[in-house]
């Protein structure tokens, strides 16, 4: 006699995802200049956000990666928590 595992059918917790690109509604492109909108990307811990959580684009995400690091080369955006501006 085998005794069969209780499943659960529990579904994990998601985060809320913007439905639409925030570059693509606002007409604009990620600048390194502009630390601002960039920093809306950002984490509190100084990582940059996933795709599935800030609903850019494959081609806007990339492009903001890339000015998110070119931000931080200049001294517009912290690397980390731990550095302070």
């Amino acid at each position: 006699m085998a005794l069969k595992k209780k499943t659960t059918t529990k579904q994990p917790r998601r985060m809320k995802r913007n439905t639409e690109c925030y570059f693509t509604q606002t007409g604009t492109k990620p600048d390194y200049k502009e630390a601002l909108v960039l920093r809306r990307f950002i984490s509190d811990r100084g990582k940059i956000i996933p795709q599935k959580y800030s609903g850019l684009t494959s081609r806007h995400q990339r492009k903001l990666a890339q000015e998110v690091k070119k931000a931080r080369y200049m001294g517009l955006i912290q690397y980390t928590d731990r550095h302070a501006i």
